[in-house]
Parts: C-alpha cells; structure tokens; sequence
C-alpha cells in the first residue's frame, strides 16, 4: 500500500475530480441537499476507488498503450465490481431498473474522469 502514499497528489486530485462529477450528477439529478455524512462517505468512496484505480494503472502492462490501458482498466473494474455492486443493492431495495442504470452510468463517468486524471497527472510504481 505505499504506493498510495508515493501517489498522494494523483489520488487526491482524481478523488477531487470524482467529487465534482458527483457535485454535477447531484445538481442534475436534483436530489435533496446532502448531510455532511453522506459528503464524507461519498470522499472516502471516491478516495478508495483513486487508490484501488491507481494501483491498477500502476501494475498495467503498457502492452496496449497508456491510455487504453489506463481507461480499460477503468471500464473492466467498473463492469467486475461496480455494476454487479450497484446493481444487487439496489435492485435488492426495489428500486427503479433506469435509476439503477442511471447510478450505474454516474459510476463509470467518475471512474473514467479519475482515470484520465491519474494518467494525465502520471503515477510512482512501489520500489522494488
């Protein structure tokens, strides 16, 4: 786990950025205003996914290239955990299938942009 703290500026800033792609999803979706629980809960999540992301891009071959991998590895952690994730809670709490999709969607978009993020801004690998 080093390397989330020789990465602390990546994944703090792609943390911010999954926070205001959550700031835009919220004021679009037009839900209640959130209590300070909830804000914390969400950067914490949004933290963990940077991390857990990082992590992967940093133990990606570069076989494919930079950016395809660092955006498939976006998209196959989003399809592994994410979607089945999301998916079972809600649906298992009856509610609607297009606001799960909905919630679904919200969760690749923050996932890509963090990403892009960590990319752009470049990752540390552990020493060896």
């Amino acid at each position: 786990m080093i390397y989330i703290l020789l990465n602390a500026v990546p994944i703090l800033a792609a943390t911010l950025a999954g926070l205001l792609v959550g700031l835009v999803y919220h004021r679009l979706s037009r839900l209640p205003q959130a209590g300070i629980g909830l804000v914390v809960t969400v950067a914490l999540a949004q933290a963990w996914f940077a991390a857990i992301l990082a992590g992967a891009l940093i133990l990606a071959p570069d076989k494919a290239g930079g950016w395809t991998m660092a955006i498939g590895s976006a998209v196959v952690i989003w399809i592994g955990f994410v979607v089945p994730t999301v998916v079972v809670t809600l649906r298992g709490r009856r509610i609607d299938a297009g606001a799960v999709a909905v919630d679904c969607v919200y969760w690749l978009v923050v996932m890509l942009v963090q990403a892009v993020v960590l990319k752009s801004i470049g990752l540390v690998p552990p020493p060896v």
